[in-house]
């Protein structure tokens, strides 16, 4: 009888399980054909005033390299305008020293968190009433930007007549914990969002964004209130791409890796914990939501990996189907991994990536539920 009914849970899994595996490939290849064929090379050195905003909260390590970056751009028509949210480390004295070398770069002081609003979507609010060019270039402080980085935001907003952009940066990972939590951000175009849907839909849901590196017209983030709708967002990111797409904008995801790099966080922990506070958060703060998510990344996502060599193991009937969903999940990451200039044999991990991500919804969820929070910056946001 238990046989029977093992059986029975096997023959519905499968086909779920075989079908997910395909679109996901299929998804994969088609996001990464989609953003290639969207993204133009950086041609433009003339134009529109842009205003560089970069928000700044205990980031002494990384002020000098990413401002220096920024200094040296082939547009010539740009400004830089600095932040310090109530830094509690060297974060401001290196900015007004890096300040005092160019005449650019134009600092300011953020005001007390105020009620309502998380600290990085309230730093941006405030750059942006200061801004005086028609495109603003929200990027982050870990961020290493090549010479044409300005140029070729520039470019794209122009030739693709473009609301907002946004896309993957070239993410540097330096240790195994890195990786496996750091490549959870190509999980959006690899197994979640048909970027081509975006051209053909008014939804939201169709459209994402990395903080790394966004620009958006000045007027359109007027009219849609900056930030102040998003203001209690851990995922401010990706809620801009989708509001500016609800409110009738056209935005576009590209692939901006050759333009500017980011080391995101050091190390596992602090990369469990500035990802892991955002995933919760991603999934519209709803704990039903998120515990249907933990259980399908368990059984449709992880699971096929242990389950190929218990079905070795045991000589079962099912090894087959197990090894060519394994296969295609192989394949899948590497896809990606390729696409993001990593190494290729990356791709093998994704039993650890999945296993990984279980632990952060939980993570995330026990975080939330139990009123802990997270902490930030040495802030609490959420």
């Amino acid at each position: 009888m238990l046989q029977s009914v093992l059986d029975f849970i096997i023959r519905l899994y499968f086909p779920i399980l075989g079908v997910l595996a395909l679109y996901f490939f299929v998804l994969a290849t088609s996001n990464i054909l989609e953003i290639r064929k969207n993204t133009r090379p950086a041609e433009l050195t003339d134009g529109p005033l842009v205003s560089v905003l970069v928000p700044m909260r205990n980031e002494e390590q990384n002020v000098e390299i990413c401002i220096n970056s920024l200094r040296e751009q082939t547009y010539r028509n740009y400004e830089i305008l600095i932040i310090d949210d109530n830094s509690t480390d060297r974060t401001l004295e290196l900015i007004q020293k890096m300040a005092r070398l160019d005449t650019r770069i134009h600092i300011y002081q953020g005001m007390p968190l105020a009620d309502g609003w998380f600290g990085k979507p309230y730093a941006m609010q405030q750059l942006a009433r200061e801004a005086k060019g028609e495109i603003l270039m929200f990027t982050d402080a870990d961020t290493v930007h090549s010479p044409t980085s300005v140029s070729w935001t520039v470019t794209n907003m122009h030739t693709l007549q473009a609301d907002l952009i946004s896309g993957f940066t070239g993410q540097v990972f330096k240790s195994f914990g890195e990786m496996i939590v750091g490549s959870l951000l190509f999980f959006m175009t690899g197994f979640i969002i048909p970027l081509w849907m975006n051209k053909l839909s008014k939804l939201g849901s169709f459209s994402t964004a990395v903080g790394q590196f966004i620009a958006i017209k000045k007027e359109v983030f007027d009219e849609i209130g900056g930030y102040e709708p998003l203001r209690h967002k851990t995922t401010e990111d990706v809620y801009l791409a989708r509001y500016v797409k609800e409110k009738g904008y056209k935005t576009f995801f590209l692939d901006i890796k050759g333009h500017i790099q980011c080391r995101m966080y050091p190390g596992y922990t602090a990369a469990v914990e500035g990802i892991g506070k955002n995933i919760y958060d991603f999934f519209g703060k709803n704990p039903v939501i998120v515990s249907i998510v933990a259980v399908l990344v368990l059984l449709f996502l992880f699971l096929p990996a242990p389950m190929l060599f218990v079905s070795l193991f045991m000589g079962s009937h099912w090894t087959l189907n197990f090894i060519a969903i394994d296969l295609l999940y192989t394949l899948t990451w590497t896809l990606l991994f390729l696409d993001r200039k990593q190494p290729w044999y990356y791709g093998f991990l994704w039993p650890c990536i999945f296993l990984n991500l279980f632990y952060m919804i939980i993570w995330s969820w026990v975080k939330t539920v139990s009123g802990q929070g997270f902490y930030w910056k040495d802030r609490l946001v959420g």
